[in-house]
């Protein structure tokens, strides 16, 4: 667990990091929906996963 929250939370960043190159750039905006759309998913990955540990005692 220790080691999960770390990589989801530097996913996000690099996700997010995606998203404002492709905006920037000027390219298709598909990218950037997608992009945005997967630190949605990573983002409430990474709260149920903290709520859970939360839950069954593991933090």
């Amino acid at each position: 667990m220790n080691v999960i929250v770390p990589l989801l939370l530097l996913l996000i960043i690099g996700s997010l990091a995606y998203a404002l190159r492709s905006l920037t750039r000027g390219g298709d905006p598909r990218r950037t929906v997608k992009a945005l759309t997967l630190r949605v998913v990573l983002s409430i990955s990474l709260f149920a996963l903290v709520m859970a540990g939360k839950l069954w005692g593991n933090w």
